[in-house]
């Protein structure tokens, strides 16, 4: 664990990898959640990386972190989201080409996975969730799109995400769903948050078996 001053107010935490960012980042939730959590305004995990921001002494604070004892991630038990979703996504073809299976195995492969939130970015309620094992990690298309639709299920990387609203985009597109990822009207407005464990429930495609 690393930790770098950012600012007289902030704090950055350098993880060696996603699984003790995430720890970490459900940690510090707990304690916040508990009020033992020193008083902060922002709490930003990333891929291997933990943001404290509005810390009134990230210092003293820093010098507390390095004491803790953090469970691992898979010592938390929480209900996973279910997502229904169709695999019929224009990429479904060569992502199992990449990966040497049929397409109806890159359904049954990627529906087995239990998948979790490991940061959010890019959009509004984008999670970007891992889980599949590392063999099964694709590239980004060479030419991106200039527009993906809401609810496309894709890969990118050893990454899920599922496009919360149309927006351009790189990754491939497996499947599609009608959950919506982000509504302002509710509360959390994303569905998905950081930690969150996420599983995706394959519905029959019109067409095929």
């Amino acid at each position: 664990m690393r930790m770098l001053p950012v600012g007289d107010r902030a704090l950055l935490v350098e993880l060696s990898g996603e699984e003790e960012a995430g720890a970490l980042h459900a940690e510090l939730l707990r304690r916040r959640g508990a009020g033992t959590l020193p008083a902060v305004r922002e709490i930003v995990p990333a891929a291997r990386t933990v943001l404290l921001d509005g810390l009134d002494e990230p210092a003293r604070f820093a010098r507390e972190l390095a004491g803790w004892e953090i469970p691992p991630l898979h010592a938390r038990v929480r209900d996973a989201i279910e997502i229904p979703v169709r695999y019929d996504g224009p990429d479904l073809a060569a992502v199992a080409t990449l990966w040497r299976v049929t397409e109806d195995e890159v359904a049954r492969i990627h529906s087995a996975a239990e998948f979790r939130v490991a940061f959010c970015g890019f959009a509004p309620g984008f999670g970007y969730l891992t889980g599949l094992p590392q063999r099964y990690a694709v590239e980004r298309r060479a030419t991106p799109r200039t527009a993906v639709p809401a609810g496309s299920l894709a890969l990118a990387g050893p990454y899920t995400g599922v496009y919360p609203r149309s927006s351009p985009g790189g990754w491939q597109l497996i499947g599609t769903t009608d959950t919506v990822l982000w509504d302002p009207a509710q509360e959390p407005a994303a569905l998905l948050s950081p930690g969150t464990r996420v599983r995706f429930l394959p519905q029959r495609v019109e067409g095929r078996g």
